[in-house]
């Protein structure tokens, strides 16, 4: 496979293995040598296959088997449930093995739906519950304390189910985003629920406890409420839990009760699964898309992602139990948005919708028949139990698809895989393979990279940089206005058969979003990962009719986000490329600092917490600085003592307060903050803020500073909110796609 700058980066920071002195001592060929060694197991037949089908470009799995395979930790799957039962020994038991599953790089879902609302009695110790909300606190404190993968926090998903007493409370417990950080929220949707909403009718709090109706509330109220915390914050989602339960293929092992934490594998507690997507944009003949190979490329990954579950070793004996009694696989699909760029389909378009069924239908009829043969040679998956699949309907006569003929196989002979498809976030992999990720759109055409040494590229998506080349009108200046409008709908120099095919998300209606997400939903056996994205102009209207169309069109879950709802995000989409400034120094040296210096200190809110800032002087002026942080230690107290310290050597060698103030003001970090009105975009923008503030303070003014306290304290204060906005690796652009905050410079992702 050819790879890009791009992609090389990402491989060599996040995939290439590295040594005892942290230097790379893996390329491509080794890493998938690794890999495919590691998963074929002795099998050299299988061990080619493999190799190639990687490094075709057709086929990646997810993140973790390219990373641990062949390594002494081979934990290679990405997402799991688990159990979370109404005692205090299920709860921190399910703590402590949330922890080992972070540990080892997995992201970990919960129902805490099992847990008596707060307040309800406690027999064993005859007191009252705390209810779900409070440990669903204690849940998010824990993973702060462990580190994914040694790389980075871990990620969950808490589902409560829109009948449980404190759903209320739940809808609303991520309105300060401050709060429950590790945690995507989803609220579990019933038929019951949603017919009420329709009738406008009343429908029951149950008690999980008890299993005793406790109260009634109006089924729209609460769909509203739910609407209007998505349109704030895009948060909670929604889950058809009786929908995907309709699916569930071994409903006598148990029900489904939550998903991974982007929503898009549904799983029984202690149930893991295995995932890999193919990539459609590569698999073009002729300028057309060759179907032989995508069949050939199924197949192979279906063999790759069933040897993948024998090879893992799962961080629990529970887990280990339950994924190879049933052995589900999610086979699902990325380059989605590049293949319509390259056939010159608008992605907004029923053609596009009905190819969307198509492809998807094509790739779970041949991974179930792939799954089938396996069953032969190897064994139907534990608990199967009869036929599990229902007869999937014909999108095309010409593909000749018995799906009837094919349940009767199935239900005769069995199948190796409880399921096979899953269209799961491909993050970093789609960088890797130089592609859209999913099934979503591109979010731009045009992005702005930021680079080592200070400096800003342009990347510009090949297919449109090809359209724009072959129509005569490339020019930089162009790309740059491309870059800076975040879309070409709106650029007069630019054809409309090119604005027609090459739009972007926020170009696409959400209800073409919803269309195509409910496309390729009808033939995946778990969902579809994906955001409506909105504008920020869009209503609470808007997010009702995306739900109910979700509803509606058969699709298991939703999440939607409204730009600029959560994220002040659009720095380098829609921003200009600026050059970098530079900082001239002289070499001087400090004068002494004097016994006794007075000053002040002032209080910021920061997006790590409350900072305390004291700047002194003596008799020239300003001469030093301290900061504190309250809770805070390791690198952030390191670095704040770092930026007092330079300060204030450059204060005491005559260097101008206003000076510091430019080079300090303005640097962003990942969670910056509203402070009294003025957005605080990290620590080092809180000191230059105070430090500015500093400035117009005088003898006098210092002298009356409880006057001061008490003006500050009587203006009405802005509420604090804190606004991930860049990368926290690169400091590039952002952006919400797939149900996860991902870079698509350096391949960062929240999740």
């Amino acid at each position: 496979m050819k790879l890009t700058d791009n992609a090389l980066t990402v491989l060599k920071k996040r995939y290439f293995r590295k040594g005892k002195d942290g230097i790379t001592i893996e390329d491509w060929n080794g890493m998938i040598t690794r890999v495919a060694v590691n998963i074929s197991n002795g099998n050299k037949k299988k061990e080619k296959t493999f190799f190639d089908l990687l490094d075709s470009g057709y086929f990646l799995p997810n993140s973790p088997t390219l990373m641990n395979a062949g390594h002494d930790l081979q934990q290679l799957s990405a997402c799991f449930v688990l159990p979370l039962e109404d005692s205090m020994e299920s709860i921190f038991e399910s703590i402590k093995n949330a922890a080992l599953i972070h540990k080892s790089g997995g992201g970990t879902g919960f129902s805490f739906s099992k847990l008596r609302e707060a307040d309800a009695r406690v027999r064993s110790t005859n007191g009252v519950s705390s209810g779900p909300i409070s440990f669903l606190k204690v849940f998010n404190s824990a993973t702060d304390a462990v580190k994914q993968g040694g790389t980075r926090r871990g990620a969950n998903m808490a589902i409560l189910n829109v009948d449980h007493p404190q759903i209320l409370e739940f809808i609303t417990c991520k309105e300060n985003t401050q709060e429950l950080t590790n945690f995507n929220l989803s609220v579990g949707i019933t038929e019951e629920f949603m017919k009420a909403v329709y009738k406008d009718s009343e429908y029951d709090l149950i008690s999980p406890h008890t299993k005793k109706v406790v109260n009634k509330l109006k089924a729209r109220d609460v769909f509203d409420l739910i609407i209007k915390m998505s349109h704030k914050n895009g948060e909670p989602g929604i889950i058809f839990l009786d929908r995907i339960n309709k699916h569930n293929p071994t409903p006598q092992i148990g029900e489904i009760e939550s998903t991974n934490p982007c929503g898009e594998q549904p799983l029984l507690p202690n149930e893991a699964c295995n995932l890999g997507s193919l990539n459609l944009a590569e698999m073009v003949t002729n300028k057309n898309f060759d179907w032989k190979i995508l069949k050939k490329s199924t197949r192979d990954a279906v063999d790759f992602l069933d040897n993948v579950i024998d090879m893992s070793k799962f961080p629990l004996p529970e887990i280990d139990k339950m994924v190879k009694s049933n052995r589900k696989i999610g086979l699902g699909v990325m380059g989605w948005a590049d293949l319509l760029f390259i056939l010159k389909i608008p992605y907004n378009s029923n053609e596009a919708i009905n190819l969307a069924g198509q492809v998807m239908e094509f790739v779970d009829y041949h991974s179930k028949v792939r799954s089938i043969e396996l069953s032969e040679e190897k064994g139907a998956f534990k608990n199967f139990k009869g036929s599990i699949y229902e007869t999937k309907k014909l999108i095309r006569d010409n593909l000749k698809m018995d799906w009837k003929e094919l349940n009767n196989i199935i239900a005769a002979k069995g199948i190796r895989n409880a399921t096979t498809t899953t269209i799961a976030p491909t993050g970093t992999i789609s960088m890797i393979c130089n592609t859209s990720g999913g099934v979503e759109p591109q979010f731009s055409l045009v992005y702005v990279k930021n680079v080592m040494d200070g400096n800003k590229l342009l990347y510009v998506n090949p297919h449109f940089e090809k359209a724009i080349k072959d129509a005569g009108i490339y020019s930089k200046k162009l790309m740059e206005k491309v870059a800076k409008e975040g879309s070409v709908a709106h650029i007069k120099d630019i054809p409309e058969d090119i604005k027609n095919i090459f739009v972007t998300s926020h170009d696409i209606s959400p209800k073409w979003h919803i269309r195509m997400q409910a496309a390729f939903q009808k033939y995946v056996d778990n969902a579809v990962s994906k955001t409506i994205n909105f504008t920020e102009e869009a209503t609470k209207d808007d997010i009702k009719m995306a739900y109910e169309l979700a509803y509606e069109l058969g699709c298991k879950g939703v999440t939607v986000y409204r730009d600029g709802s959560r994220e002040n995000q659009v720095l380098n989409v829609g921003k200009e490329v600026k050059k970098p400034k530079t900082m001239n120094s002289n070499r001087v040296a400090p004068r002494k600092r004097p016994e006794l210096t007075t000053g002040v200190t002032q209080r910021i809110e920061t997006g790590c917490g409350h900072l305390y800032i004291t700047i002194n002087s003596d008799e020239k002026g300003p001469c030093e600085i301290f900061t504190q942080m309250g809770k805070v230690g390791g690198c952030a107290s390191a670095q704040l003592e770092a930026i007092a310290r330079l300060t204030s050597l450059l204060l005491r060698s005559n260097v101008k307060v206003s000076s510091i103030v430019r080079q300090l003001k303005g640097i962003r970090c990942p969670s910056p903050m509203w402070n009294n009105g003025e957005l605080v975009t990290s620590c080092a923008d809180g000191i230059a803020k105070s430090l500015e503030g500093f400035l117009k303070f005088d003898k006098d003014t210092l002298k009356n500073i409880d006057k001061i306290n008490k003006k500050t304290s009587e203006k009405p204060k802005a509420k604090s909110t804190s606004l991930m906005k860049i990368c926290p690796d690169c400091g590039s652009t952002v952006e919400h796609s797939e149900g996860c905050l991902k870079c698509n410079s350096c391949g960062w992702s929240k999740c």
